[in-house]
């Protein structure tokens, strides 16, 4: 039977941090009971089956945000409606300003089993300047409350290049996480998004954007002390330790199936990809009446996609599984753009698997846009 992904977006937060542009809503709490109406009849008509789901995703905007009950409630009804795998990867996203030990309880008793800790930074300071609403000391009470209450499989994210962040503040930041010993970090760049609080503030003056040598430095620094306390980079962005990665990431980078429910979420199924719409008020009165459909893939869509796709991962893209999958050889197929590519030193050809150079990891874009 054919595997797929659920991601459940809840797009209610306590505080809209100063570089987000997702949609995510700050002070709207009087439209969650119907919001979750809305996500319960979504759920309900959905009409797709023959599926097991083997990776549900509830990510945001802060899932923790909002009361237990209606997080609860929206996977038990999802585990009612769908077939879902007894080893199921089950992930929910906190803030640790906004949960405390009674929610992460009520989370593992509905069968989450991953929970991802939105961190940034040990430093207060930076942390205010990006409108974080937690101290490092809240993330590590929260971390070892997790632990405490049964959860086994805790990513923590960070990020870099951060307004005020230097060398020694990451590197302090890396080496108290590394300390806790979760089994997956995130490791996120700031990117500047237009619209933003901070894009505003830094095109004020406020702040300064670190430059892109900076960057790269703070990327290779974090990169070395994790892999020398046995974290396997297997992403870009991602490292984890043995057997953690994560699972439903994982299915989105190798071009699996996957639904979306919610405000704004994204679904890829058989060669389609469509979202709902982005007003909440719209969501709220037909959760479905909004859903765009963003593409039809053709074949050829499909095989720039699951290349651009595999090249994120640090094994890249196995020219046998890509055979098997499209009947054709990917060095024949892209011959002209990987031999330009391993010209320039950006990516290498090694027994089964066309992948990133330490190069062309420092400028994967410029490889991507060669497949676009």
């Amino acid at each position: 039977m054919r595997e797929i992904g659920i991601y459940v977006h809840i797009p209610f937060c306590k505080q809209k941090c100063k570089y987000c542009d997702f949609i995510s809503f700050a002070g709207k709490e009087e439209f969650q009971e119907k919001y979750y109406q809305a996500l319960a009849s979504e759920i309900n008509q959905c009409e797709k089956n023959g599926f097991q789901v083997n990776t549900i995703y509830f990510g945001g905007g802060t899932p923790s945000s909002v009361s237990s009950n209606f997080i609860v409630d929206t996977l038990k009804r999802i585990q009612e409606k769908f077939e879902v795998k007894e080893n199921a990867e089950i992930t929910i996203e906190v803030n640790p300003g906004t949960v405390d030990e009674e929610k992460l309880e009520s989370y593992r008793r509905a069968g989450f089993n991953r929970i991802s800790i939105g961190l940034q930074s040990a430093k207060n300071e930076i942390l205010k300047a990006i409108g974080r609403i937690h101290t490092y000391e809240e993330f590590e009470q929260c971390f070892k409350l997790a632990r405490s209450v049964g959860f086994q499989n805790i990513n923590v994210d960070l990020m870099l290049a951060l307004p005020l962040q230097s060398l020694a503040d990451l590197q302090d930041s890396v080496r108290r996480v590394i300390f806790l010993n979760p089994n997956h970090i995130s490791l996120y760049s700031l990117i500047l998004e237009e619209g933003t609080v901070l894009e505003k503030e830094i095109k004020n003056g406020k702040y300064a954007l670190q430059t892109d040598e900076q960057e790269r430095r703070m990327y290779d620094l974090t990169k070395k002390m994790l892999e020398k306390e046995g974290y396997i980079h297997y992403e870009i962005s991602n490292f984890a330790k043995s057997g953690f990665e994560s699972k439903h990431n994982m299915s989105c980078w190798s071009q699996e199936e996957y639904l979306g429910f919610g405000l704004a979420a994204h679904s890829y199924f058989e060669k389609k990809r469509f979202s709902n719409t982005t007003i909440l008020e719209d969501y709220l009165q037909n959760p479905k009446k909004e859903v765009m459909l963003n593409e039809i893939q053709t074949g050829e869509m499909e095989k720039k996609e699951y290349i651009m796709l595999g090249l994120r991962k640090m094994e890249g893209v196995s020219i046998s599984q890509f055979e098997r999958k499209f009947g054709i050889n990917p060095l024949f197929y892209f011959r002209f753009e990987i031999s330009k590519l391993v010209e320039e030193d950006l990516l290498e050809v090694d027994l089964d698997n066309i992948k990133l150079t330490r190069k062309g990891l420092d400028l994967a874009n410029l490889v991507f846009e060669e497949f676009v």
